[in-house]
């Protein structure tokens, strides 16, 4: 697979353009106080679908030729990526079909099923329902999205870098979340062609460290099982694509704990009022975990979606720590 460059992403940002507005980025004064650095949030919580991904999936679905249009899409999620593929799919008259963990977010379901796609709950994590939905596309001819080894996913979500640059050129730590690595790619291309300078650190969970053991030894290692209430970071096994790019630019990747994410949510919600879902706090429990390391930068935090159910905001605001 070719790796996508900051040209694409500059492509991609001419197509995501027609169908998105640039999302809020600001910096906060009372997480900037709290946390002893520069903190500027980029919302992505704000998107269409609650998620960063729907630029990846516009950018990608727009460029299908007719046949694979006519076939159909199918792709494997825990809720976001397939929002955005079928958001993308609903805008551009695309038949597709999502293969989600039983169990899964059920507001992400039915953000999905109200975009108009089929849903098929397979497996008890993101990587049986994917072995499921690789199957059915070799079977049934749809064209398999990955959530991952795409370019054109790739070059989407990088659009939200190119504006966190241009909205702060002189930053100087980007932090993002690690799930499959689709949106810390883009941010080590984007930043790493504007500016090399720029540090990027990946955010992973404790609970789900294979992408974070795979970066640090250089081979592809798998886990058994996933341990995390965030779904947007809960894969067992790396990708090959972006964990060639994250192997190559990446600066640096921390794992933060259950407990840093629940308490990153609240921190967002008490100083921005923004909602952020579990991997849409990844960022700000990295940066919070780093916050010595980073006193005096300018730091740019991504909440890279919010969609947390209400019955696990009541438990994670209740379970405050005394």
């Amino acid at each position: 697979m070719m790796e996508p460059t900051f040209a694409d992403v500059l492509d991609a940002r001419r197509t995501t353009a027609k169908y998105l507005k640039p999302t809020p980025f600001f910096r906060s004064i009372p997480l900037s106080s709290r946390v002893g650095f520069d903190a500027y949030i980029k919302c992505e919580n704000l998107q269409p679908i609650g998620a960063f991904k729907v630029r990846g999936g516009i950018n990608l679905i727009s460029k299908l030729s007719e046949n694979e249009r006519r076939r159909g899409v199918i792709t494997a999620s825990t809720g976001n990526h397939g929002s955005s593929i079928a958001y993308a799919s609903a805008l551009f008259g695309v038949k597709a079909t999502i293969g989600a963990p039983v169990g899964s977010n059920p507001y992400k379901m039915q953000t999905i099923k109200s975009l108009g796609a089929t849903i098929e709950l397979h497996g008890k994590d993101f990587d049986e329902a994917r072995l499921w939905v690789e199957k059915e596309a070799r079977e049934k001819g749809y064209r398999y999205i990955h959530s991952a080894n795409e370019p054109l996913l790739i070059a989407g979500v990088g659009t939200l870098y190119l504006e966190i640059i241009e909205d702060l050129p002189d930053v100087d730590v980007i932090l993002v979340p690690v799930g499959g690595g689709s949106g810390a790619s883009g941010a080590c291309i984007v930043a790493k062609a504007i500016n090399p300078s720029i540090k990027v650190i990946g955010v992973q969970s404790e609970g789900a460290p294979a992408v974070y053991e795979s970066w640090r030894s250089g081979k592809m290692i798998e886990t058994e099982k996933i341990d995390t209430f965030a779904d947007g970071l809960a894969t067992r096994v790396p990708f090959e694509l972006t964990m060639r790019i994250m192997r190559r630019l990446m600066d640096n990747m921390i794992l933060v704990s259950e407990q840093d994410l629940k308490s990153a949510i609240r921190v967002l919600l008490e100083t921005t009022h923004q909602v952020a879902e579990g991997a849409g706090a990844a960022a700000t429990a990295g940066a919070i975990k780093m916050r010595h390391e980073l006193e005096g930068k300018k730091v740019a935090l991504v909440i890279s979606g919010g969609n947390l159910t209400s019955d696990m905001l009541r438990e994670i605001v209740l379970s405050r720590e005394t």
